[in-house]
């Protein structure tokens, strides 16, 4: 499995939820295995469910490590095969959006940070809406959503992380008929952004 800040996880409120190991490509001469662990950010649920009544799944962050059965040949790095598996992991990433039941997925911008290891990661930015089973005609059908996938080379394979969150959790309280209470149901965009960074950045 990946290794994950997990003190950090369980300060901030994240619970994991599944860890899933399986063969994400057959090659002719290797398996490509992927192993993943994937966290919500319970506390922010279990806010806006008691505010609002709905209960879902509202942030997420995974992360995945990747490796070839058998190992490569010497003389072929991972580093090679970067494009390559950077291309079908942002092809995965929005899939699972859209199997998520997130709509307008889109690509955004990119960025590189420098994770725990050293290496540098291109991070991909994704942009979708987040539909509501909105029980009430004043409530809003959908709320904006902000992504974020990092892939990167590592000895012995590769590493990807990432997750999502809405952009307007303050306001979500509100939006959804907690008046009084947005402020308190999750942090904004940045800090949203910030603190997914952060854990992408602690994974090796």
């Amino acid at each position: 499995m990946p290794s994950v800040p997990e003190e950090r996880l369980e300060r901030g409120g994240w619970s994991l939820v599944e860890e899933s190991t399986e063969t994400l490509v057959r090659l002719p001469a290797a398996r490509v295995l992927g192993y993943t662990r994937l966290y919500e950010d319970a506390a922010s649920r279990e806010r806006i469910h008691e505010a609002t009544g709905i209960d879902r799944q509202w942030r997420f962050f995974f992360a995945t490590r990747l490796t070839f059965d058998p190992p490569l040949p010497p003389g072929v790095g991972p580093a090679m095969l970067l494009p390559t598996v950077a291309a079908e992991a942002r092809r995965t990433f929005a899939n699972d959006l859209r199997g998520r039941g997130f709509r307008g997925v889109e690509r955004g911008r990119t960025e590189r940070v420098r994770v725990r290891s050293g290496a540098r990661a291109r991070l991909q930015s994704f942009r979708a809406r987040l539909p509501l089973d909105a029980d009430a005609s004043a409530r809003p059908e959908a709320v904006p959503v902000e992504g974020w996938l990092g892939v990167w080379a590592t000895d012995d394979g590769f590493r990807v992380a990432g997750g999502a969150y809405p952009t307007t959790l303050p306001e979500l309280g509100a939006a959804l008929g907690a008046e009084g209470e947005g402020e308190a149901l999750g942090p904004d965009a940045g800090a949203c952004r910030s603190e997914l960074f952060e854990l992408l950045r602690a994974v090796s």
